[in-house]
This record gives structure tokens, C-alpha cells and sequence, in this order.
């Protein structure tokens, strides 16, 4: 009877973590699927000048709000709180499909942002509210996976939807998944109390906020809407400049703030954050625009563009996965920072050779050495970083090193579309055009890669030069950034990885966007992954030796459900996980020989036994936590009470 009990369980979880992939997959794609959409989008919309902050308001609001929509969740319920950042980002994605101008586009861009920041932070979080802790790691390696195809996926469909569609499906494409999401989540989610009442920086966040729109807005419309010198670009600096002080002054006296000052006195998260931006912004900023050499110099369709960005993603996962087991093995991890960011400079230098005659196997082969170095990088910060920091501040480090690649996102795309749209137009407006070129950009139009194609030779050759002219110096700015992070992982100090659980860390959190600042919640899930099944094997093989006691494996499972259910509960959770009736007579007659157990139960003996098995495994998960100031806070002792009863409690 038990053992029919557990499928619909299971399922149940299973159909919840669908609607949490769900969500998941909606965040990851539209991080890369406008990308090969842009050409298209400008064509029609206008507005070259401003084709960066298409990518630069969505990462900005979602780094905005980030960090406080796990704090949320905690407070008000992670139900109610993802199915709000779902809507918000299904809102916005339907305004920027309805959207009739660039202005408009953008503006709306910032509202799906908003929504954004929620969803990988709470699908996360949420795992932890449906899964035990000793089954989260694979769940968690889903949800890295789910990035990992995105991050493949996402040029390539954005490709295909925009030359058999319309651009707007690019957007209109999140409805109908978004509420398949909704409606899973609203019927199988239980909706989890919160388990704390944590203070929310507010005003830091708000600030942070608000001094990053200013630089942003300084570096993208600098130079082109706005004079450089004018008023509104002083203006508009200041005002960027003054928030940014201010939060640091408020961070200072924020009982949680988002960013600890703190953390910036520990000299491996201060040359993490400083590389985890310039990451940011070689990645985002640079290779925004590839697509618009693509489709516009190469004469690519929007899905061909799409699949020549595959080789940088396969660069990116081959090495991100690669260097992650080769630090396993190895223990040491400085190295691949310094080799990374010399790789990336490296193939950002032979990305500005592009030209308009650069064969498709050439440009791969660039993009390929783009890829191999940025995942050398973005796999190690967070590692390094976890490996360094004590608990208390292991959430907000964590956050804040992915915050930072976030920021950096958002101002190389900024930074990178003012490079591009000033070169560009400066070259578009030289006195040597073609008549028929000429005409085209006194009327401010901008042509898509078909249109290209049916210009005269002349007019199409002058066209094709002036964006390989725009792009070269965008592709070399980034690799002197890229460059300078060479220089800057060489100062990363290399600290003995601890084999604990402030190491473990996966593909999800290369890729993923910053995480909440909860340390208990990081914690949490970093023992679960830590719990790996071949080291709870080792545990369990090793728990009798640790306690000193002379008990096999399974008498071990047994000695522990009987102390904690009694002999009716204990037969009835072996039977429920499908242990035969010949095994358990064979444990009962080994726990019956040593005194163990007899016809009332478990004995005196027993007890004894159990707890000290108990006490073994506790043990054992302070070992992997390593954190003695954290072990004496009553909320870590309560996890580690958890975890151990759920792990002497597995099925042997």
C-alpha cells in the first residue's frame, strides 16, 4: 500500500518542476534570442543610434531588481512572488511585440527586465521549497542545462522566427509557454510560508540602480543624441555618480545591504567582481553586434546568423565544463582566470579582423577562441569566491559576483553601441558615398541585409565597409578590456579549495543571473550538491567507522528509522522503498544479534547506537560546511540537524 504511494509524489514534483523549467527557459532564451533579431527590428523601428539599449534596458532593470526579489520570496511567499515576475515579464514581452517605435521598444524592454530579475532567483529558491536536499543537486544540474541550451538555442530560434515570421514573435513567442508556466505553477505549487523576515535594502537597491541608468545613459546617447560637454550629458553624470557614492554611504549602515562593504576588504571577491564585469563586458557588449555583421555584411539570413554564433557557445560550454572537473582533480583554479581572459583577448583581436570578404570557417574558428576563453573564466569567480568567504556573507558574495558580470552586461553594450553608432555614422555621412547611398541616410533609413543585396555593387561595397569600420574598434576596445582582466587575474590569490560545501558550484551558477543574497538558502543548496551521490555513498560506507561502530550498511539505515519510527513505521518506510521481506529478516536478525533491537523494539543499546550514528553524520556536514562561526548560528544548526536526519535516513 505505501509503495503505491510514492508515484504520485514524485509526479507531482516532476509536473511542478516542469512549470519551474518553464520559467527558467522563458529567462534564459530571451537573453540571447533578440540578438539576431536587431537588424531586422532597426530596419523597420529606425533608431541605429539607439540599438543597444535594446539589450541594455532588459539587463540593467533585471540587474536592478535581482537581488531583491529573493528577499521577497522570503517574505511574502515564493509562490505568490514568481507568479508576479511572471506576469510583469509576459506584460512586457507583449508591449515590446506591440511596440511602434525604438523609444517605445526600449521602454518596454525595461518592463520585461523587471520581471526577469525574479525568475531564475525563484525557480531556484523554489526547488528547495518541493525537493529534499539530498535529491536538489540533480534538479539544480536541470536548470543548468536548461541554460546551457539556451544559450545555443536561443540565436538560432530568434533566426528562424524572424525570417518566417515577424520580429515581434521574438517576444510573442514567451506568451503561450509563460502561461502554460502560470497555470502548472498555480495548481501543483504549495505556497511555502516564508521561512524568515529578512530587512530589504530598498534604498540601495533604488540607488544602485538609478547611478548605473545614469552611466549607461551617459555612454549610450553620448556623442550622438546628446553632445559630449552638453548639459545634458553633465547633467545626467553627475547624477549617475552621486547615486553610486550614495550607496555606498547607505551599504555602510543597511542592516542587509546588497553588496556588503565588507566583502570588498576580501581581496578574492574584489579581483572576482572586477573580472566577473569585464566578462560581462566583453560578452554582452561585443557580441551584441556580431549579429549585424552577419546579416548585413556577410549577407547571412537572421537563422544563419543565429548558427554562426554556435561555435562561440560551444567554446563556452566545452571549457566552462571542462575547467570545473580539471579543478576538481587538480584543487587549484588561478590558472584558468589567467588563461581565460588571455584567450578571450586573443579572439576579440581576430574578431576585429572581419572584413567583408572573411569566410564563414574563418569567422567560427574566431568565435570558437572567443568561446574557449569565456568559459574558462565564468565557471572559476564564483568558486573562487565561495571558497573564500565565511558564511555570513556567502549569499551576498555570491549574488554579487554575478551582479557584476551583469553590470558589466550592461555597460559594454552601452559603451560598445556608442563606439559602433558614432563610427558608423560618421562613415555614412563622408562626402565620398554613392548617390544611391546617399540618399538612403539623409532620409535616416536603414537597410537589412536584403536590402543590401539589392544595391548596386558600388553603393552595396560602401555600405558593407562602413559597418566593418564601425565594428573593428568596438572589437578592439574589448580585447584591450580583456587584456586588462589578464592582467587583474594574475593578482587573484589562490586559496586551498576546502572540500566543502562553500565549493560546490556548477554550470547554472556560471550562466545564471545574480542570486539572492540568503546565505542560509546558498548554504543549503551548496551541502545538497556537496551531498553528491558517490559522497553520501562514502558516507554511508563510513558513518559505522566514524561512530566507532561495528554495523553494516544496512543495519545502519534500519538502526536509525527504528529509533525515529518505531518497528511498525520502520517496516513500513523499508517496504514503501521497495526493500524485500527476505532483507529485512536478514537486518533484523544482525540489529537482534548485537542487542540492537528485540521484541519490543529497539533497546537501550540501540538508542544509543542511533544517536551516536546521528552524531557522525552531523559531523560529517560540519566538516564539508567548514565554518565554525557559522555552525554556532542556531539557524545553520537547525539545517544541519535537517540534512543529517535526511541523509542517515536514506535507503542503503
Amino acid at each position: 500500500m505505501s509503495a503505491q504511494a510514492a508515484p504520485p509524489q514524485s509526479a507531482r514534483v516532476g509536473v511542478v518542476f516542469t512549470g519551474l523549467v518553464l520559467v527558467m527557459l522563458l529567462a534564459a532564451l530571451d537573453g540571447t534570442i533578440v540578438a539576431t533579431a536587431l537588424p531586422t527590428i532597426v530596419g523597420e523601428l529606425g533608431g541605429l543610434e539607439h540599438i543597444s539599449w535594446i539589450t541594455s534596458a532588459y539587463l540593467l532593470a533585471q540587474t536592478a531588481v535581482t537581488p531583491l526579489y529573493g528577499k521577497l520570496g522570503d517574505l511574502y511567499g515564493r509562490k505568490r512572488v514568481l507568479q508576479i515576475a511572471i506576469v510583469v515579464f509576459l506584460a512586457g514581452s507583449a508591449l515590446c511585440g506591440l511596440a511602434q517605435s525604438m523609444t517605445a521598444l526600449i521602454a518596454f524592454r525595461a518592463v520585461q527586465g523587471l520581471g526577469a530579475g525574479g525568475l531564475i532567483v525563484l525557480t531556484q529558491a523554489t526547488v528547495g521549497d518541493i525537493v529534499p536536499p539530498r535529491e536538489r543537486g540533480k534538479y539544480q544540474g536541470i536548470f543548468g542545462g536548461v541554460f546551457g541550451l539556451a544559450s545555443v538555442a536561443g540565436p538560432l530560434l530568434g533566426g528562424l522566427i524572424v525570417e518566417h515570421t515577424s520580429w515581434r514573435w521574438v517576444f510573442y513567442v514567451n506568451l503561450p509557454i509563460g502561461l502554460v508556466a502560470l497555470v502548472v505553477l498555480a495548481i501543483t505549487l504549495p505556497a511555502a510560508a516564508a521561512r524568515a523576515k529578512p530587512a530589504i535594502d530598498y534604498l540601495g537597491a533604488g540607488l544602485l540602480a538609478a547611478g548605473l541608468a545614469g552611466i549607461v545613459l551617459v555612454t549610450s546617447l553620448g556623442g550622438t543624441t546628446w553632445a559630449w560637454g552638453s548639459a545634458d550629458v553633465v547633467l545626467t553624470a553627475a547624477i549617475g555618480v552621486g547615486c553610486l557614492l550614495a550607496f555606498t554611504f547607505v551599504e555602510t549602515r543597511a542592516s542587509e545591504p546588497v553588496l556588503p562593504p565588507a566583502l570588498w576588504r576580501e581581496r578574492v571577491f574584489a579581483v572576482a567582481g572586477a573580472l566577473s564585469l569585464i566578462v560581462g563586458f566583453a560578452l554582452f557588449g561585443a557580441v551584441t553586434f556580431l549579429p549585424l555583421y552577419f546579416q548585413t555584411v556577410d549577407a547571412a539570413s537572421p537563422t544563419g546568423s543565429g548558427l554562426r554564433l554556435l561555435p562561440m557557445m560551444l567554446g563556452v560550454l566545452v571549457t566552462s565544463i571542462g575547467s570545473g572537473q580539471a579543478i576538481s582533480r587538480l584543487g587549484r583554479y588561478k590558472m584558468f582566470p589567467i588563461g581565460g581572459t588571455a584567450v578571450m583577448a586573443i579572439g576579440l583581436v581576430l574578431l576585429s579582423r572581419l572584413g567583408v570578404g572573411t569566410s564563414t570557417l574563418e569567422a567560427s574558428l574566431y568565435l570558437l577562441v572567443l568561446g574557449l576563453g569565456l568559459g574558462m573564466v565564468m565557471q572559476v569567480l564564483i568558486l573562487a569566491v565561495q571558497n573564500a568567504v565565511p558564511y555570513a556573507v556567502l549569499g551576498a558574495a555570491t549574488s554579487g559576483v554575478t551582479l557584476m558580470r551583469g553590470i558589466g552586461g550592461s555597460l559594454g553594450t552601452a559603451v560598445f553601441g556608442s563606439i559602433f553608432t558614432n563610427r558608423l555614422t560618421a562613415r555614412l555621412t563622408g562626402g565620398d558615398l554613392p548617390p544611391a547611398l546617399r540618399q538612403i541616410v539623409s532620409g535616416g533609413g536603414r537597410l537589412t541585409g536584403a536590402q543590401v543585396e539589392q544595391l548596386p555593387a558600388p553603393a552595396r561595397l560602401a555600405y558593407e565597409q562602413a559597418y566593418v569600420h564601425a565594428l573593428t574598434p568596438v572589437f578592439l576596445v574589448a580585447a584591450c578590456v580583456a587584456a586588462l582582466g589578464f592582467l587583474l587575474a594574475w593578482l587573484l590569490p589562490e586559496k586551498p579549495l576546502r572540500a566543502t560545501a562553500a565549493t560546490s558550484t556548477g554550470l547554472d551558477d556560471s550562466l545564471a543571473a545574480p542570486k539572492a543574497p540568503d546565505s542560509l538558502a546558498e548554504i543549503e543548496k551548496a551541502l545538497s550538491m556537496a551531498t553528491t551521490l558517490e559522497q553520501r555513498r562514502r558516507f554511508r560506507a563510513g558513518v559505522a567507522d566514524r561512530a566507532r561502530l561495528d554495523v553494516s550498511p544496512g543495519g545502519v539505515w534500519a538502526l536509525v528509522q527504528l529509533n525515529r519510527r518505531g518497528v511498525d513505521g520502520a517496516r513500513a518506510e523499508a517496504r514503501r522503498l521497495g526493500v524485500s521481506e527476505e532483507r529485512i529478516r536478514q537486518v533484523d536478525g544482525e540489529l537482534r544479534a548485537d542487542g540492537l533491537v528485540d521484541d519490543g523494539g529497539i533497546t537501550a543499546r540501540g538508542t544509543a547506537y542511533a544517536d551516536q550514528l546521528f552524531s557522525a553524520r552531523r559531523e560529517a556536514l560540519s566538516e564539508l560546511l567548514d565554518d565554525r562561526d557559522a555552525e554556532r548560528r542556531p539557524e545553520v544548526s537547525r539545517l544541519l540537524q535537517a540534512l543529517s536526519r535526511e541523509l542517515v535516513g536514506e535507503r542503503p
